[in-house]
């Protein structure tokens, strides 16, 4: 072998020594430097559960803020009175009384023609009820939830006294659809009149 040939080999070795050694070094590298699949795998998947929980918290809120502002929409107010010049009674049957004469009723929720009002919504409520009465006669009103007797107001006939005054005033936690009205009882009477016999309610605060 020539000395040329000799060093041509030498040389080329070399080379391809130092090639050899720069693949190893830059693989080594790449791999030092890739992570691991599963490891990329867990993180996203993390990832995506905290992304879901997350929306399903915003949706929740977003639900909370929906219900907080229907809430805040439904507005409930309501005056009426007997209407009238003369009595009302004295019957000898229960008797739903009617309050013809609307002074207010924000929410529609009273019904003139029944003398009934029909909760729109769950809530506690206020009621209020006054009346005027001759004193020859009995007087009893009570203020009826559903079917069942809540408050009342009651004067006992005298022979010296010419008008009763009365009255009586509730909060009730009522359901939707609940219906509060006044029954007059047997044998007993009120006056009827625009300003002096009324009943009243307003929705204190949505449940």
């Amino acid at each position: 072998m020539s000395f040329t040939v000799l060093m041509l080999v030498i040389i080329c070795g070399s080379v391809l020594v130092q090639h050899g050694d720069t693949e190893t070094v830059l693989t080594t590298e790449t791999e030092s430097c890739m992570p691991n699949m599963c490891t990329l795998r867990k993180v996203f998947g993390a990832m995506t559960e905290k992304q879901s929980s997350m929306e399903t918290r915003l949706k929740a809120i977003e639900n909370q803020i929906t219900q907080l502002k229907n809430k805040e929409a439904v507005k409930v107010v309501f005056s009426a009175a007997t209407g009238g010049n003369g009595h009302i009674g004295p019957v000898n049957t229960h008797t739903t009384m009617v309050y013809r004469t609307v002074i207010t009723n924000v929410g529609n929720a009273y019904n003139r023609f029944t003398g009934i009002f029909v909760a729109p919504v769950s809530g506690i409520y206020y009621f209020t009820f006054f009346y005027i009465a001759g004193g020859a006669n009995r007087s009893s009103l009570v203020l009826m939830k559903n079917n069942q007797a809540v408050v009342a107001s009651i004067d006992h006939q005298t022979s010296h006294d010419e008008a009763d005054n009365g009255g009586n005033a509730v909060f009730l936690q009522l359901q939707k659809r609940d219906q509060v009205y006044m029954r007059l009882n047997p044998n007993t009477h009120v006056f009827g009149n625009d300003r002096l016999t009324t009943f009243s309610g307003v929705l204190v605060h949505q449940l």
